[in-house]
């Protein structure tokens, strides 16, 4: 990877930015665990960055996709126990999509991930 000084650091080059995303990436699927999709990957950091509450309606209006596929991706990660869905107590229309302890653990080693391909980039 192309190496920055600390001060150029936050103006990443797109050759550089796509150098860290591709590390991070096999990173990612080399590592034991769920292999996500980017879309997966967006509600979870939706969901672990922005605070609750989170509803399915609200996932697909910030991601900006239909419901049905926040459903289907909701589906997985729920199934791997990454997040979990449950009704809206105050409004049984709505479904509240929830963190989860393994949810978190995942969302922290991506962050190390991340955090370990940066470090090539500064010097």
């Amino acid at each position: 990877m192309p190496e920055l000084s600390l001060s150029d650091a936050a103006e990443l080059k797109p050759v550089q930015a796509l150098s860290l995303w591709h590390d991070v990436v096999l990173q990612s699927v080399r590592r034991d665990g769920p292999d996500l999709s980017s879309r997966q990957l967006a509600i979870m950091f939706t969901v672990y960055l922005d605070p609750p509450p989170h509803t399915v309606r609200g996932l697909a209006a910030t991601l900006g996709v239909s419901k049905p596929a926040i459903t289907r991706a909701l589906d997985t990660l729920g199934g791997l126990d990454l997040l979990k869905r449950t009704r809206d107590e105050a409004d049984r229309r709505n479904v509240l999509v929830q963190r989860t302890v393994k949810g978190a653990a995942f969302m922290h080693d991506f962050a190390d991930i991340i955090v370990r391909s940066s470090r090539g980039l500064v010097a």
